[in-house]
């Protein structure tokens, strides 16, 4: 079983930044790659970025550039460092991890998830 909590969410003016955190424990964290998630109200939950065991990104279109995924083996952590924000990057964010390494665009990819941390950027 892995644990997995994020935190560093708040309260943002567009333009400015804010970086999670998430903290995965209870197995070996290296053997995960992890995601992140959003979850705008009344929308689907969508992808935003993930992070492979061996530190491979991949972003999705509508964050790339503004955000940055990193993770810190030693610390059992992964960071999503998001810059120039916009109104449209208020959500709830997802951590999630994951046993493969391969489509890690897709929900069904993650096994375990955190209980999410809101991000909202006033405009």
């Amino acid at each position: 079983q892995v644990q997995v909590v994020e935190s560093g969410g708040g309260l943002v003016q567009a333009g400015g930044s804010l970086r999670l955190s998430c903290v995965a424990s209870g197995r070996t964290f290296n053997n995960y790659a992890m995601g992140w998630f959003r979850q705008a109200s009344g929308k689907e939950r969508e992808f935003v970025a993930a992070i492979s065991r061996g530190g491979s990104t991949v972003y999705a279109d509508s964050v790339k550039g503004r955000f940055t995924n990193s993770r810190d083996n030693a610390q059992n952590t992964v960071y999503l460092q998001m810059n120039s924000l916009k109104a449209e990057d208020t959500a709830v964010y997802y951590c999630a991890a994951s046993e493969s390494s391969f489509g890690l665009r897709y929900i069904s990819t993650y096994r375990y998830w955190g209980q999410g941390t809101q991000v909202t950027v006033s405009s």
